[in-house]
């Protein structure tokens, strides 16, 4: 194991900025958000959690897929240039890699999207461990340890004015073998970092949700749920207002629209979508989804029931909170997941 201190993390960045992209924590108007790092980049690797997920370095919020352009009476289609360059994402918590690992089982599996495949292909995730987890976290409740992102190709974690690096994967490797002049080895980082996680894990049994229980939830109780007459009462209160969507690590519902660009063609893009909006896979003959309650059920349905019935028990929250924090409403996850406890008697 390595470690940096933390005075001298701009000196890594730079080393690895050098080669390759590099993503991480960035503060603009005092919003704390993944982006590509700069010389006067106000790098915040305190803030525990991005507003948004850094999940739209591998499934951007808007990309071109191709271009038609005119040629006389011809129209030539320009498929979008899949990525090439190598990239690292520095600073992920152990939640938001998880979510990564949920977006896998979506991209991934026939038919492959190409454009995320070569996004995973290209980037490299170095994982910091979660030193102060918040209030609103309830990660461990989906199986996601805070205090050890070991789902990453780099493990970090930030103690004092030391940063702690291990490497875990081969991409780990090469990436460590890069900037291997800058880490010092240190016999005993491992003790350090076991006293670390203890603290974490430690923090982590306090919090509000960490209790929480998902009994009941799970991929054989589909028209048990969906025919539950709660949702007639707990949709009530949601604004519709998509918010929930947007700052979610495993939301992956896109629109495909195209863009008239003059001289330059028309462009067809996909862009984040919102399972919550009323024109929402919107066809010729309708929407199949009429209320703002089949909606609101099927954002809930679809975390806690149909994915995990179709992805072997994984569920497609992974904890991080940001619903918690950002719904206008004060209508979550966490306060569905209550209700239904409620309803069957448990406290």
């Amino acid at each position: 194991m390595y470690k940096i201190a933390k005075e001298n993390l701009t000196a890594l960045f730079q080393k690895i900025a050098a080669e390759q992209e590099l993503y991480l924590p960035v503060k603009t108007a005092g919003q704390v958000n993944f982006g590509v790092w700069t010389e006067d980049a106000e790098v915040d690797l305190d803030t525990l959690k991005s507003v948004k997920s850094p999940k739209d370095v591998f499934f951007p919020q808007s990309e071109t897929l191709y271009t038609c352009i005119r040629d006389g009476k011809k129209i030539k289609i320009e498929p979008e240039a899949l990525k090439e360059q190598n990239f690292v994402v520095f600073g992920m918590k152990a939640c938001d890699v998880k979510g990564v690992e949920v977006l896998d089982r979506v991209f991934l599996v026939d038919p492959l999207d190409t454009f995320y495949a070569a996004r995973r292909d290209h980037g490299t995730i170095v994982a910091l461990a979660c030193h102060e987890p918040e209030e609103t976290c309830f990660c461990k409740v989906f199986g996601v340890d805070a205090a050890d992102p070991s789902a990453a190709d780099v493990a970090a974690w930030m103690v004092g004015d030391e940063l702690y690096w291990k490497a875990l994967t081969e991409k780990g490797e090469a990436l460590t073998e890069a900037v291997k002049d800058l880490l010092t080895e240190d016999g005993a980082a491992e003790e350090v970092v076991e006293k670390e996680k203890e603290a974490i894990r430690g923090i982590v049994e306090q919090l509000p949700y960490t209790n929480l229980s998902l009994d009941g939830w799970n991929g054989d109780v589909l028209m048990e749920k969906f025919e539950d007459p709660l949702w007639d009462e707990l949709y009530k209160p949601c604004l519709a207002c998509g918010t929930c969507t947007f700052v979610c690590p495993t939301c992956q519902c896109y629109d495909i629209k195209d863009y008239d660009a003059g001289k330059n063609g028309v462009q067809r893009y996909r862009c984040w979508d919102s399972c919550m909006y009323s024109d929402f896979t919107m066809m010729a003959h309708g929407n199949n989804r009429k209320s703002q309650k089949e909606r609101f059920r099927q954002r809930f349905m679809h975390k806690l029931v149909y994915y995990p019935a179709n992805n072997d028990g994984m569920y497609s929250c992974v904890g991080c909170g940001r619903c918690v924090e950002k719904c206008p409403a004060s209508l979550n996850i966490v306060k569905v997941i209550k209700a239904f406890q409620k309803q069957g008697g448990e406290q």
